[in-house]
């Protein structure tokens, strides 16, 4: 057997054992994240690359007729592009081209240029070129995986298949799990269609009972009945509003959901800054990336709860609100020109401050707050996404 045909033979072993790697990855109970990152980390080590990262297609957020696409995981990025999110934000050469359904600047995966890199003048670490994979599935773009390099070979037919496999890999088991995601919507949906029959009925029968207590009581105070009869109707009627109100708190947190019910977290984010009476500077890096019910709703709370104490205790004028998304961390930065405070003394009854903290620490981040008497309050909110999995692969 020659050395050339033992090269081959290797060659192909390592192939397929990329192959069976990202296989295992994709149908295992790994986050999307997670998987995403296996598929970096084994394409780059087969082609002796380092730097990868993924785009993905969100559908919802569609813009005439053209997908958001949002940074889904990266691996080693440049300074240039890592240090700067706002770099990786919006569309380019790649982008464009393939959702026109061109990718032909490359044979339809191929070498390409990053117009991300062209224009920076240093941070790049070398790196010029990269390869662009489409990730598609039964004929729906879904997005592109990016392998780059300081310079590369033409690539080879054994090389455009294997991408073409791995982009196809990756592409089904997306397209798999937003249709888990899509049916789990439906149940919580329902789910929240049958709690608001329950309260319409259970309270509606309620506040039926406690107004005819309060009538029958009416009635015995005209007619100067026995005072012991009128006060033992009244006690009815406070017992069934007691009952009431019980009923009232729980349908309420099995519906904490619902201030996001229908919006996106940056379109509610865009509704609570314009409802409030002072001047909001609302920017959102990395909006389209997909968050879980659970990281969104809270994430809305602590702004909401923010921008309140900066119109009501800070007494601001001003207030810039700055939410920036990348694959391994979301920072939620509030800064108002207020009264300021002295963070060392932070009175006990700030229950606001109390409440800000603890949702943070549900959501296992990190709440920093500087101040300074009449100059205002920066508070910064980052949430490690390691644990937050949008998605997560079913077995």
């Amino acid at each position: 057997m020659g050395i050339r045909t033992v090269d081959q033979l290797r060659q192909r072993n390592r192939e397929l054992s990329l192959l069976n790697t990202v296989a295992q990855a994709l149908n295992g109970t790994l986050e999307i994240k997670e998987a995403l990152q296996v598929v970096l980390a084994q394409a780059a080590e087969l082609f002796g690359l380092e730097t990868g990262w993924v785009w993905l297609l969100r559908e919802d957020l569609d813009h005439a007729g053209s997908a958001e696409s949002y940074l889904a995981a990266s691996q080693n990025l440049p300074p240039g592009l890592a240090n700067h999110p706002a770099r990786m934000e919006g569309s380019c050469y790649c982008l464009s081209t393939y959702r026109k359904g061109d990718l032909k600047g490359a044979a339809n995966v191929n070498v390409v240029q990053c117009s991300r890199l062209e224009d920076l003048v240093d941070g790049t670490n070398g790196l010029a070129y990269h390869a662009s994979i489409p990730i598609n599935a039964h004929g729906k773009k879904l997005g592109i995986l990016n392998l780059a390099s300081t310079d590369w070979r033409e690539l080879s037919a054994e090389d455009l298949r294997l991408f073409y496999t791995i982009g196809d890999m990756l592409g089904i088991a997306i397209e798999r799990n937003r249709l888990v995601q899509q049916s789990r919507h439906l149940g919580v949906l329902q789910e929240r269609n049958r709690l608001a029959r329950e309260i319409h009925d259970t309270l509606a029968q309620g506040l039926t009972g406690v107004a005819l207590q309060l009538e029958s009581a009416e009635t015995l105070f005209e007619l100067k009945a026995n005072p012991s009869r009128i006060l033992q109707t009244i006690r009815k009627a406070l017992n069934l509003t007691r009952h009431n109100l019980d009923e009232a708190r729980r349908s309420v947190l099995d519906l904490r959901a619902a201030p996001l019910e229908s919006r996106s977290l940056p379109q509610a984010l865009r509704d609570l800054c314009n409802s409030l009476p002072i001047d909001v500077i609302l920017n959102m890096i990395g909006e389209n990336r997909p968050l879980s019910p659970r990281l969104e709703i809270g994430l809305y709370r602590i702004a909401q709860e923010a921008l309140n104490n900066a119109v009501q205790h800070a007494q601001a004028d001003h207030v810039s609100l700055t939410l920036t998304h990348t694959p391994s961390e979301i920072t939620l930065l509030i800064a108002d020109d207020g009264l300021g405070f002295d963070v060392s003394d932070i009175p006990t009854q700030r229950f606001g401050l109390v409440g800000l903290n603890e949702r943070v620490r549900l959501l296992g981040g990190n709440l920093q707050i500087s101040s300074t008497l009449g100059e205002g309050t920066n508070l910064q909110v980052t949430i490690p996404l390691e644990q937050e999995q949008p998605w997560r692969f079913e077995s």
